[in-house]
Parts: C-alpha cells; structure tokens; sequence
C-alpha cells in the first residue's frame, strides 16, 4: 500500500505540469473563437464581450486554467462548447467507439505481439527469427496510412474477409481490421522488444542453474524465462493504451468510425479548445492510471522493485 501511495502522489505534479501545458498551448493559439463560431454574421460587441465573460476567456490564462481544474475535480466538468453544449456528453458515444477500437488494438498486440517474440527468441538465428525481424522491421518503416488503407482494399474490399468502414456490425468485428491496422506499429515493437528480452534471460545464470537442476525446459521458458522478460514488456503496453486512444484520429478516419479521434480533427478545425482539452485531459488520466498499474504490476513481477 505504502508503494502505490508513493506512486500515486507522484503522479500528481505529473498530471498539472501536463494540463496545464495542453491547456495553455490549446488557448494560447491565435484569433478568437467567437468570432470564429459567428462566421460571416454581424454580432453586436455586447453578445461577443458576453461570451467571453461566460467562457472566462478575458481572464488571464492561469485563472482559466484553475476555473478548468476545479470544475474537473469538484463536479467531474470537462466544461462545455462555444456552442453551449456539455464536452462529456459530447464524448459519450464517441468514446465507447475509441476504447473498443484501442482495446482490439491492444489485444492484438499482447497477444500477436509476444507470441511472434517468444517465437523469435527461442529460435534465435533461425528462419522464423529472420522473418520476424525482417516483417517487423518492414511495419515500422511504413506509414500507419498506407497500411490502413492498403489493408482497407486488400482485405475488406478485394477479399471481403472484414468491413471496410463504419460500425454498424459492432464489435469486434467493425474492429478488427482498424484495430490491427492501429495496433501494427506498437506489436512490431512488442515483438522485437520480448525478443530481445526472450534471448537476455536465456543467456543468465539462473536459467543455467535451472538446467542444471534437471527442471524441464516448459518450466524454465515459462516460470523462470518468460516471467522476467515480461518486465520491459509490461511498460511499453501499459503506456501504449494512452497511445492507442490518442492515435487513433488517422485509423478514426480511414475507416470512418466515429470516435473521439474523429471528433478532435473537427475541433481543431472548428477552433472549439473546449473539447480539444477535454479530450486530452481524459487521456492525461489514462496515460497516468496505466502508468501507475504498471508501476504495481512491477512488483508482482519482481518483488525486489517494490522492496526498493
């Protein structure tokens, strides 16, 4: 408890340090949104001078920033648009798209991921490690677009083995072509990372005392071997699930799912920093909250972390 609390209190200056950075750089852009939302239209000065009282944005901006916290940790507010509408029911349905889109992604990768890198590392400079590399090497080098779309016409509208776009047949299966798509670049790294972790602990001296103490070699791979190399594999995916959701706004709109990636770009465009801060604030927190489970799940992995 005393180790979950010491990582808990450090992930609170974490947290503002990042809000407020988001929020500054998000309202500190040029030109002025209400004027943005009345286009063309003439506006009296008196409504424009109102809405920017309503929306504090006359305050300097670290007042504003304070009004924003307190609204998220006293009434859980994400505040509301330029056009009076509430951010977290902006985001209700979106959100369910992008937490099912990461997590396809995410299993994708846990479970492609290391499988292909145990394979890899226990046949260290053989065929299948070779090709591993070599396909990983080759998911990295190309651009998530290009994947995404070549998968799109290769695979949903070539072969039809997947729907090409939308969610109308629900998860998982509207999901799991974007979700591979989404999840390519992070399993390469998933599985080169556990291969090399997989061929570290090969390599030390307890696997040798194992040997040579006659255990059988599923039981040194899976208690001794495998437990060990999970360690710097557990990192990557527990930060990866704040990537996933924050990098969805390309395979949102290749396959044009309505998510909260979706929702950011129009925005953006939009000039609406209420919903762009809103979001990210909710991904500052799972970045954060994943973190933190990581930092536990350390300890269970290795009791010598939490002792320290």
């Amino acid at each position: 408890m005393r180790y979950a609390v010491h990582r808990l209190l450090q992930a609170v200056p974490v947290f503002v340090a990042t809000t407020f950075l988001i929020y500054a750089m998000v309202f500190s852009l040029p030109g002025d949104p209400i004027l943005a939302l009345a286009g063309d239209k003439p506006v009296p000065e008196a409504v424009l001078q109102a809405l920017r009282d309503h929306y504090h944005l006359n305050d300097p901006l670290i007042v504003q920033y304070g009004l924003y916290m307190a609204g998220v940790f006293l009434r859980g507010d994400l505040g509301e648009t330029f056009t009076g509408q509430p951010v977290s029911e902006l985001l209700t349905d979106r959100w369910a798209v992008t937490a099912q889109l990461a997590a396809t992604a995410w299993i994708f990768e846990l479970v492609v991921g290391i499988g292909l890198g145990v394979v890899a590392g226990l046949r260290r400079g053989k065929l299948a490690d070779t090709a591993v590399l070599a396909g990983t090497t080759f998911v990295i080098a190309v651009p998530v677009f290009v994947v995404g779309y070549t998968a799109q016409i290769v695979l949903g509208l070539n072969l039809g083995l997947f729907p090409t776009a939308g969610t109308d047949d629900g998860w998982p299966t509207s999901y799991l072509l974007p979700g591979m798509v989404l999840g390519s670049f992070g399993l390469a790294y998933v599985a080169r990372l556990t291969r090399t972790s997989v061929v570290e602990n090969l390599r030390a001296d307890y696997v040798r005392t194992a040997a040579a103490k006659g255990l059988r070699r599923s039981r040194i791979i899976g208690r001794h071997t495998l437990r060990n190399s999970l360690i710097p594999v557990v990192t990557y995916l527990g930060v990866d699930i704040g990537n996933l959701m924050a990098g969805a706004v390309v395979t949102e709109g290749i396959f044009n799912l309505p998510g909260i990636g979706q929702q950011v770009f129009q925005s953006i465009q939009l000039q609406e920093g209420p919903v762009v801060v809103g979001v990210t604030t909710l991904l500052v927190m799972i970045f954060i909250v994943a973190s933190l489970l990581v930092d536990l799940l350390y300890g269970v992995l290795d009791p010598r972390i939490r002792r320290g």
